[in-house]
C-alpha cells in the first residue's frame, strides 16, 4: 500500500519589521546628509565671496595708504627744503647783524677820535697866536672848524642804529641826515587803518597805535614778502633787507597819534658803477 505523505511547501519567510526601519533610517540619514552638504557648499561660496570682497577692500585700502604714505614723503622732503632755505636766510642775517654792531662801533670810535682832534686842534692854533692879526687870518679857519664841530657834535647826539646809521628825531635831524647826501630818505604820514600806502619802494599798512606808551602796529610789504612788526616803539629802527642788497633799508616812526603815524623811510643809495653793472 503506497503510503500518501503530505508535502508541504513553503513559498518563503517573511522579511523581518526591522528591516524595513532600517531602510527608512538610511533614507532619513542620507536626505540630511545631501541637506547638510547642500548648506556647507553654500556657506563655503558665501564666505568665498566675503573673503574676495574682503581682500579687494584691502587692497584698495593698501593702494589709499600708498598713496597718502608717498604724499606724505613729498610734503616732507619739501618742508625740509623750506626749513634749509630759511635757516640759511637766519644764518645770513646773523651774520649781517654782527658785522653791522661791528661796524657802528668802529663808526662812533672813529667819531671821538675825530671829535678829540678838532678841538685838540683848535685849542692849539688859537694858543699860538698872540696878537690881534693873526688870530683875524685864523677866523676863517676857525669859523670851519667850528661848523665842523657843531655838525659833529649834533651827528654825535643823534642816535645810531645796530648797523651804525643815525637816527633821525625830527624833521630837522631828517633834513641834516639828507644833506649828508649818504642815504636818501623819503618821510610820510599814514593816517588810515589797514590800508596800504606806498613809502618809497615800500607798501605801509597801519594797523594799530598805543599813544599812551608810544608804540604801534604796522606790515611792511617789499619784493613780495610781508613783515608784521608789533608794539614797535617812537624813533626804534626796522630793518630788513630787499632782494640782492647787503645793506639795510630803515623804518623809522617819530610821531604817533590816533590811528596815525609819520616818520620816515632811510634807503641806502646805490652807486653809479654798481648801477652800470646792473644794466650790463
Amino acid at each position: 500500500m503506497s503510503e500518501e505523505r503530505d508535502l508541504v511547501v513553503v513559498d518563503g519567510a517573511a522579511a523581518p519589521r526591522w528591516v524595513g526601519v532600517v531602510v527608512v533610517v538610511l533614507a532619513i540619514v542620507s536626505l540630511a546628509a545631501l541637506g547638510v552638504g547642500w548648506s556647507a557648499t553654500n556657506r563655503a561660496k558665501a564666505l568665498e565671496q566675503s573673503l574676495g570682497v574682503r581682500l579687494q577692500q584691502y587692497r584698495q585700502s593698501n593702494d589709499v595708504l600708498g598713496q597718502r604714505l608717498s604724499k606724505a614723503e613729498d610734503t616732507n622732503a619739501q618742508l625740509e627744503g623750506q626749513l634749509s632755505v630759511v635757516t640759511d636766510k637766519l644764518k645770513l642775517t646773523e651774520s649781517e647783524i654782527s658785522r653791522g654792531r661791528l661796524q657802528a662801533k668802529k663808526i662812533k670810535e672813529q667819531d671821538d677820535k675825530q671829535l678829540t682832534e678838532l678841538e685838540s686842534s683848535v685849542s692849539g692854533q688859537l694858543a699860538a697866536k698872540a696878537n690881534v692879526e693873526d688870530v683875524g687870518k685864523l677866523g676863517t679857519d676857525v669859523e670851519g672848524v667850528r661848523t665842523d664841530l657843531e655838525t659833529t657834535k649834533n651827528n654825535l647826539n643823534m642816535a645810531r642804529g645796530e648797523f651804525g646809521t643815525l637816527i633821525a628825531k625830527n624833521h630837522d635831524e631828517i633834513e641834516e641826515l639828507r644833506r649828508m647826501g649818504q642815504r636818501d630818505y623819503y618821510e610820510f604820514t599814514i593816517d588810515k587803518k589797514n590800508q596800504r600806502e606806498k613809502v618809497g619802494d615800500l607798501m605801509v599798512e597801519l594797523h594799530g597805535v598805543n599813544t599812551k606808551k608810544n608804540l604801534y602796529n604796522v606790515a611792511l610789504y617789499v619784493d613780495d614778502a610781508r613783515y608784521e612788526k608789533k608794539n614797535r616803539s617812537v624813533n626804534e629802527p626796522v630793518y630788513f633787507f630787499t632782494h640782492g642788497s647787503r645793506v639795510p633799508m630803515e623804518f623809522v616812526v617819530n610821531q604817533v597819534g590816533k590811528d596815525k603815524i609819520s616818520g620816515y623811510l632811510s634807503v641806502p643809495k646805490v652807486s653809479s658803477n654798481h648801477a652800470q653793472a646792473s644794466g650790463n
